[in-house]
This record gives C-alpha cells, structure tokens and sequence, in this order.
C-alpha cells in the first residue's frame, strides 16, 4: 500500500501497485469497455421497445417507464456513486456496479411482466451508477495531468459518445435476427469478462482524507432530490401531465427543497458527500454546466431522427441502425482530431469550434426534414455534428476534471456524469413537450377526418421543432463557453502530446 499527495492536505492511498507504461493503457481499456455496456445499454434498449410492449402486453405508458426507470436510477445515483468510489475504492465500486448490472440485465431478459423488467431497469440504472464515476476517477488517478492523461480522455470520450449510435445499430440487429431478451443477455458474459479483467488490471485506490463517516443525510437529500426532478420533468412528457399540472408542480417544489436541503446540510458537516468548495470551481461548473445543455440538445437528434427514420421513411430497425453509423464513425474522427485542435487553437477556442459544428448539423436536419424527405440530408447533418460534438466532449471533460485534487476524482466524474445523465433525460422530456405540442396544433389546425399523410406531416413538424431546439440548446452552451470560461481556467491543460490515431 502506498500513499501519494493529492493536493488539499489529504493523499491517494494506492491499495494495489500503481500502473507504469503498457499496464495503463490496459486499465484504460477494461474500464472504457465496462463505460461502452453502460452506454451502449442506453439506446439499445429504444429499439426493441415496440417488440418489448408486445410480449409483455406493456401500455404505452408503462413502455416509457423502461427507458425511465433506468434514468431515474442512473442520473440520482451518480453522485453518491462517484463518492462512494473515492471513500470505499475505486475498482471495488467499479466491480460491484458491473456484478450488479450484470445480474439485472440477467433478470431483464428473464422478465415476466411489465413491473418486473420496470423494476430491474431500475436495478441496472444503479448498477450504472457506480460504474461510470468509477471508471472515470480510474483514468483521473491513474493518468497524470498533462499529454497522456489528454489521450485518454480523448478514448473515453470517444466510447461514451459512439457506443449510444452502436447501440441502436446492435439493437435492431438482435431485436430483428434473434430477440429483444438478448439485448439484455449480451451484458452477462461482457459484465462477467470485466470483472475478472479488473481484478488483474485495474488498480484500487481510495482518498486518505481525515473523517471517514459517511454524509447519509447529503446521500438521501440530493439522490432524493435529483431522482425528483428528472421525474417531474419526464412525466410532462405523458398527455396527461404538462408543464402546469399541479403533479408537475408539487414533484418540481419538493425537489427543489430537497437539492436546497442538501447544500444546507454540506454546509455543516465535517464530511460532506460534496465538498461546497469544489462547486465553486469555475472549470468544473462551467464546463458541468455546457454538458447539460449539450447532453439534452444531443437526443432530439437521436429519439427523433430515429422515430423519422422508422415511422416516415419506413426503415426496418437493422436498417435504421444501419443510418446511424456515420455518427459512431464522426464522434470518432472528431475524438481523434480534437487534440489536435487543442493543440493549435487551445481548449476554449476547440469547444467553440465543436458546438458550432453540432448545432449546424443539427439545425440543416431539423430544416431538411420532410414526409417525402431522404436518408441524405440526414446524412449531411449527422456528420458536422458528430465531429463536432467529438470537439465538444473531450475538451469540456478535461476542462471538468482540471483544477480538481485526486481525492475527490470520483466525486468530480460524478458530477460530470450527472450532468450528462441529467440533462439528457430532461432534454429529452422537454424536447419530446415540445414536438407533441407542435404536432397537436397542427392536427387541430387541419380538422375534420385526418388521413395519413397529414398525420405524418404533423408529427414530422414536431420533429423538426424538436431539433432545432435543441440546435437551440446546443448554441446556449456557446455562450456560456465563449462568456464565463476564462484562459486561467484551462491553463493546468497539457494538451502537448501528439494527437490520438483515428482507427
């Protein structure tokens, strides 16, 4: 065991030897590919949805409540998941949460009803909870800040943006040539291969810090609180409940006092779950908050584009997923140059460059679309902004991570991770208010008996709404990179090191 400084007055106890050359990159490897399960289980579950509802007799409803209970889980756990990693050990947070996603995506695909598989979504979101802040404080503490450290967040980048576009592709393949419960099965042996690589490559470490009780107030105030909120905003998604409906509201209010609870709370304690001082960095709060934004700005373009794809092109799922390719290959190329980017422009100045591009990209998709339209203008807009976003996710996760001491790693991935996971499950409420809205309106503008086309044409309307306000959200993250990221903020930054090699 051995200790090394870590800024602050506290240190890394190193529970197993540090990793030197070859070795690191191999730890990076495991984790990234335990990141990809969690990432690729995101979206893969979208496209067996349809068939999911047939065979366990789900409403529409209770179908939405697969996606959900993952995200509730998913987003309101993150935090306690990455300060549970820096207190308990990071490989040891990181091997229960993939045991435990593992064994409910078993249980997933033995499901029997539709509270069932509701139930062990949930389990799986918590699983996922702990392995992603775990895997990313794994990089923070075994890559130094500087040009190595750059690469590997350039990889991890890379796998967390792609895998969401692989896993529609993987999605519709196995729901069409198998079926839907294999979506689920795949993770076992996958789970399974990762834990044991773990035990062999990934090193443990744990933050030395003087108290080591455990914050259960702030743990249920601001899990509480979160979990409450994306609820309150994903229910104004159901026709039943809008933005002014007095659940809505109560659901809004509660979490707010809860989140205000929680701070109060980190206040007096001597070992907070969240250290209030860190939140003050302004690398971490602004680049937590652009992701956000991005986060929920990014999935009008992968919900809508793929229900324009299968409900108005008429593409088969293996198709569809077939359509979204050429964005798993531009978060690539744009992971794989953004280095270089860094390196010529500087960070600020390569997230500019990165949300332009998305926001562009997503904003000719939203104009081209159209009942007659083709795959190609799609195509045109999903490869500026997969490069883009490629720009955008590897600086704005290096500028997170930045200025903050290793103890509190895990803690800082779980806030990056939370702001993700939080505004993608809000962005995707929201946006989906906002097609539903646009496509009502023209429904009731139309009249009388309406055939098909002009229900079609309607909610292709919607779609387009969606996507550009997201293009919208996307363009708000602009402002805030260009207003409040200053130069001494990114100026710990070693972006000196060649540039990632695009495979």
């Amino acid at each position: 065991m051995s200790s090394t400084t870590a800024g602050h007055g506290d240190h890394i106890v190193h529970d197993t030897p540090e990793p030197t050359g070859r070795a690191r990159w191999v730890a990076l490897i495991v984790v990234c590919f335990a990141q990809f399960m969690v990432v690729l289980d995101a979206t893969i579950t979208n496209v067996a949805l349809p068939t999911i509802g047939l065979d366990l007799k789900m409403s529409d409803n209770d179908l939405s409540w697969v996606i959900n209970s993952y995200t509730l889980a998913f987003g309101g756990l993150l935090l306690l998941g990455g300060r549970l990693s820096d207190l308990l050990g990071r490989r040891r947070i990181f091997v229960i949460g993939t045991l435990l996603f593992a064994i409910a995506s078993l249980a997933n695909g033995l499901a029997w009803s539709p509270e069932s598989i509701i139930i062990f979504r949930a389990i799986q979101g918590i699983g996922a909870a702990m392995i992603s802040p775990a895997a990313l404080s794994v990089i923070m503490t075994t890559f130094e800040e500087g040009p190595d450290r750059a690469k590997a967040l350039g990889v991890w980048s890379a796998i967390a943006a792609g895998g969401a576009a692989f896993g529609l592709l993987l999605g519709g393949i196995i729901t069409q040539y198998i079926s839907w419960e294999w979506i689920f099965y795949i993770n076992v042996p996958i789970g399974l291969a990762v834990i044991f690589a773990a035990f062999k490559y990934v090193p443990e470490s744990h933050a030395d810090v003087e108290h080591r009780s455990f914050d259960l107030g702030g743990a249920i105030s601001v899990t509480a609180g979160l979990m409450l909120l994306v609820y309150s905003i994903v229910i104004t998604a159901d026709d039943k409940y809008g933005f002014t409906a007095p659940r809505t509201i109560t659901c809004f209010l509660v979490a707010v006092a809860l989140l205000v609870t929680f701070f109060l709370i980190e206040a007096r304690t001597k070992s907070p779950l969240v250290r209030l001082g860190l939140l003050k960095v302004r690398s971490l709060a602004v680049s937590n908050s652009a992701m956000l934004i991005v986060s929920a700005g990014m999935f009008a373009f992968f919900f809508f584009a793929t229900l324009y794809l299968q409900q108005v092109l008429g593409f088969k799922p293996v198709r569809a997923g077939l359509a979204f390719l050429p964005f798993a290959f531009g978060i690539g190329v744009g992971a794989g140059t953004a280095q270089v980017g860094m390196k010529q422009l500087g960070v600020r100045a390569t997230a500019t460059v990165g949300l332009v591009l998305a926001a562009a990209g997503l904003t000719l998709m939203g104009l081209t679309l159209d009942v007659d339209g083709s795959y190609w203008w799609l195509f045109a807009g999903i490869v500026p902004m997969a490069i883009g976003l490629g720009w955008v996710f590897v600086p704005f996760t290096m500028v997170a991570t930045t200025n903050v001491a290793d103890e509190e790693a895990g803690l800082a991935s779980g806030i990056f991770n939370t702001s993700q996971q939080i505004g993608s499950a809000n962005g995707l409420a929201i946006l989906a208010t906002v097609s539903n809205n646009v496509r009502d309106s023209k429904l009731d503008d139309a009249g009388g008996t309406l055939d098909q086309l002009t229900k079609l044409s309607a909610a292709v309307d919607g779609f387009e709404a969606a996507m550009l306000a997201g293009a919208g959200l996307i363009l708000v993250a602009l402002v805030l990179n260009l207003t409040l990221l200053r130069k001494s903020d990114v100026a710990n930054i070693d972006v000196t090191a060649p540039a990632l090699p695009v495979h």
